[in-house]
């Protein structure tokens, strides 16, 4: 006699949809915590110090893979503004992409990376990653002040948001020329905004997040004045077709905008 056992459901993933950020809020974490820190430093140090080729999401792999769509927009860029490249890495942790993508950037390039982030990932980049090229502000006001940037990049951060379209309509003052939105979660079928609960696998590091999936039309609409230059899939397996409560609904996705 043979029995038939259900496949088990993938604990770990997007959940949900949730009406409010803070009914969410009370049942997750945040990126913040002490523990998470830690570990992203402690991996991307390892990058800084030569010990390991590759960090996404602090979790090190022995072979890197390349955003190339990243990187050719960051090229137009620096060609753009006469090989000169200021960037602004809206939620970019310790430094991960700048690491990623720094030895596709040619040495003829005049390099200015600056990172914006929560205060505790700031005052942990002045301490022990900041350099000639890479620096770390609390704001991007402060950022702005300290060096006018040419290009805003928002890689997988505007989904973490709580008011995730207002800040969209806040950069809209700041009249970047370039805006370079990467692995940004989107509903499939012209579907709404949709609140999620992200449980992330324990071997990443033990968190829950609220998250947002989005719809896009309603995304762009914030742009008003620019023009979409490339448009393209995740460069990370898996997210080119995502799952919330298993069902396969979402996906991610990146744009390079470029003002008229």
């Amino acid at each position: 006699m043979s029995f038939f056992r259900p496949k088990k459901k993938n604990p770990y993933g997007w959940f949900g949809d949730y009406k409010s950020w803070e009914a969410l809020a009370s049942l997750s974490g945040g990126y913040e915590s002490g523990p998470i820190l830690e570990k992203v430093k402690q991996a991307l140090l390892k990058i800084r110090n030569g010990e390991a080729v590759y960090e996404r999401d602090s979790v090190l792999f022995d072979e890197k893979i390349y955003p190339y769509s990243v990187i050719s927009a960051l090229l137009y860029t620096a060609l753009e503004c006469g090989n000169q490249l200021n960037v602004i890495d809206f939620g970019g942790s310790l430094g991960s992409t700048y690491y990623q993508v720094r030895d596709l950037i040619p040495p003829t390039v005049k390099l200015h990376w600056s990172v914006v982030e929560q205060d505790n990932f700031v005052r942990c980049g002045k301490e022990s990653f900041e350099g000639d090229f890479l620096k770390f502000h609390f704001t991007i006001d402060e950022s702005m002040a300290a060096q006018k940037a040419d290009i805003l990049l928002l890689s997988s951060v505007v989904q973490y948001l709580e008011k995730p379209h207002e800040f969209l309509e806040e950069i809209m003052r700041h009249n970047f020329k370039y805006i370079l939105i990467d692995r940004t979660a989107f509903m499939k079928d012209n579907r709404p905004d949709r609140l999620t609960l992200q449980i992330v696998p324990p071997e990443i590091y033990e968190a829950r997040y609220p998250s947002w999936f989005f719809n896009e039309k309603r995304f762009l609409e914030h742009f008003r004045g620019y023009k979409i230059k490339m448009e393209f899939e995740s460069f990370v397996p898996g997210e080119q077709e995502m799952e919330i409560d298993h069902a396969k609904v979402g996906y991610d996705k990146g744009f390079f905008l470029i003002k008229d």
